[in-house]
């Protein structure tokens, strides 16, 4: 046997003294040296007791040693279960409980905070820190640098990734090493990854996209990383002229295009931007490409089926869609009530069928069975349309919905008109109870810098592009949209906000 994760993503670079991963610093890491402290690490986590199959919960900042971690849990046949550095000690007990970890990692600041919910929960806490000290690396540093890899298969399960649970309790998407690996070798050879690429990585690693898309496409190309703690401007355009490749959210490209640093001269050398995670504006698009002479790579993904779709290395990049389904992957569009196909162009759920979706929520059988049909299709929650192309169009999620008097009202159509009007940087609409209709739609707009949009003449404008039921009852200026650490618009925050401002 063997263990198809690990010899695919880490062990094919063992003695290699080739370039992995590059620290703000100028230190450098070597596959090999990355992959002796993979080694002491799976040997620590063995010699805590912990056997193929149990979960390991992580709540650490971003560092080497923390995709480490990652790595010597599949060397070890573990389950790796990432925590958002930002959840509280309550939501961190939660994960432990429910996932039944055995052993907790966390920071040693949060140690004392975090201890009395990972004992509650039954888990064994030992500390790791950005700078490589903590409990568990004084461990390890006793334990060969060298780890005979247990045994898996493609059907095991590698990850359990709780969703952002903004409605009810967080699930834990059960992630197969072959959801993994297929999507890695997929992305890889679709976005022409080598091993002389170099990527300049600036996202969290507790998330699909900056953990398994960014690392494990590196990885299974043989590239290198620019591994960043988080965000900067400053460290980003120091560190542009060398790399040769970006992932980032949204939120990354808006702060760049502010930035008169950021010009052509400095991205000539790049081959590759991607965007994820939230819409990319069109605006943006079009600014980034007029600045640089680069065309974003927007895709689409979720936690529970990794990367779904992409916009083309090769070929027409559409702004406002996500592209074609990747290569080996179904997406069709259904009715939401009675789960028929939809013809191209009609607005319906989007389902998503391949190697990359995941086998289940945790411990959640019935939640699995409302979301997961039989035939394989994933059931996403998310509103799209397939166009004229092939390529899909993301317009909402199924919950942001608004029915107004019996009419569906889509918000991401009401956006991009919103989005158009002079002074407006950008938009989000949502739904709020309506003492006769029901429910009705609110706008709530961003102007940009030094602008005051002028609202009466965008409910005029409005009223020329939109059909009358779509118009929001009321436009409401905020400096700015609240988001998650991924750039998503939360929604439902706003939701919450102004639930009564239709209660008059």
């Amino acid at each position: 046997m063997s263990n198809p994760l690990y010899d695919t993503l880490f062990g094919h670079h063992t003695g290699k003294p080739t370039q992995f991963i590059h620290l703000p610093d100028g230190k450098m890491i070597t596959h090999d040296d990355f992959l002796h402290i993979t080694a002491r690490y799976a040997n620590a986590l063995t010699k805590l007791g912990m056997k193929a199959g149990d979960r390991v919960a992580v709540q650490i900042e971003k560092s080497p040693e923390a995709i480490a971690i990652y790595a010597a849990c599949a060397q070890a046949g573990l389950v790796f279960l990432p925590l958002n550095t930002g959840y509280t000690p309550e939501e961190v007990g939660y994960f432990i409980g429910n996932s039944g970890a055995r052993i907790f990692i966390c920071d040693s600041a949060k140690a004392v905070s975090l201890k009395p919910n990972a004992q509650t929960s039954g888990a064994m806490l030992v500390t790791l820190d950005a700078d490589g000290t903590g409990s568990f690396s004084d461990l390890a540093k006793t334990l060969p640098d060298s780890f005979a890899t247990v045994d898996r298969t493609r059907d095991d399960l590698a990850a359990l990734l709780y969703t952002s649970g903004t409605t009810g309790r967080s699930k834990g998407a059960m992630l197969t090493q072959n959801n993994l690996i297929s999507n890695a070798q997929t992305l890889a050879k679709l976005w022409q990854f080598t091993a002389d690429d170099i990527l300049l990585h600036a996202l969290p690693i507790f998330h699909t996209h900056g953990l398994f898309v960014a690392i494990n496409t590196t990885l299974i190309a043989g590239g290198a990383m620019i591994l960043l703690p988080k965000f900067n401007l400053d460290q980003i355009i120091a560190k542009l002229p060398k790399a040769t490749t970006m992932m980032g959210v949204p939120t990354f490209y808006t702060r760049l295009l502010a930035d008169p640093r950021f010009t052509g001269d400095l991205t000539r050398h790049m081959r590759l931007f991607t965007s994820g995670s939230a819409p990319l504006l069109a605006e943006t698009h079009i600014q980034f490409e007029h600045r640089t002479g680069h065309r974003i790579l927007e895709r689409y993904g979720m936690t529970e089926t990794n990367m779904t779709t992409s916009n083309p290395y090769d070929g027409e990049r559409r702004a406002g869609t996500v592209g074609p389904a990747l290569p080996g992957v179904e997406v069709k569009i259904t009715d939401t009530k009675t789960g028929a196909t939809l013809p191209d162009g009609e607005v319906g759920q989007l389902e998503v069928r391949g190697p990359n979706v995941f086998k289940g929520y945790w411990q959640m059988p019935e939640k699995t069975r409302e979301e997961l049909r039989q035939d394989g299709f994933f059931i996403t929650g998310d509103l799209g349309l397939i166009d004229q192309y092939g390529y899909i169009q993301i317009v909402g999620r199924d919950k942001d919905l608004i029915i107004s008097g019996g009419y569906n009202i889509y918000p991401k159509e009401v956006e991009l008109v919103l989005d158009e009007q002079a002074g407006v940087l950008e938009s989000a609409v949502i739904g709020l109870p309506h003492p006769d209709f029901g429910e009705t739609a609110l706008a709530v707009l961003v102007p940009k810098k030094d602008a005051n949009p002028d609202i009466e003449a965008i409910s005029e404008n409005i009223a020329k592009s939109l059909a009358r039921f779509k118009h929001p009852r009321k436009l409401v200026l905020l400096g700015e949209l609240p988001r998650n650490t991924m750039g998503k618009v939360q929604k439902n925050v706003l939701r919450d906000q102004f639930k009564d401002i239709f209660a008059e």
